[in-house]
């Protein structure tokens, strides 16, 4: 009796509390606020042609903040290119976050994309985009 005890104990009460142990450390992620970005020049805009060199950007984090932060990844490319003349990632725990595009070619309308990814939850994610041309 004592033995069936022990195997009782061994096969389903010690497996019971390790699954549940595990299955809380997973708790919260889903509870994130989906990410919410802004980018100044404004997504989606087509900027007038501008004769400078260097492109500012500015990229805000305007909802609440995940745990672990963002990851922020800027690349541009002459529209229809895949090949990208400009690339940086960032890793963020604040709101405003600024970039400077440089090496932008002359004369050709170019496309900056941004994607946000939450450090905390990978699936919670934001790409947005805007088009520019650099004067010659």
């Amino acid at each position: 009796m004592v033995f069936m005890k022990k195997m009782l104990l061994q096969f389903f009460i010690v497996p019971a509390i390790i699954f549940g142990i595990g299955s809380c450390s997973d708790k919260g992620d889903d509870d994130e606020t989906t990410l919410a970005v802004t980018l100044n020049p404004p997504a989606g805009s087509t900027q007038p042609a501008a004769p400078q060199i260097d492109f500012p950007l500015t990229v805000s984090i305007t909802s609440a903040m995940p745990p672990q932060g963002v990851t922020i990844d800027v690349k541009a490319a002459p529209d229809g290119s895949t090949t990208n003349f400009f690339t940086e990632s960032k890793s963020s725990t604040t709101a405003d976050n600024n970039f400077t595009i440089t090496g932008t070619p002359t004369g050709v309308v170019c496309v900056t994309t941004v994607t946000v990814t939450s450090k905390t939850k990978a699936t919670n994610t934001v790409t947005l985009s805007y088009r520019y041309t650099r004067k010659p």
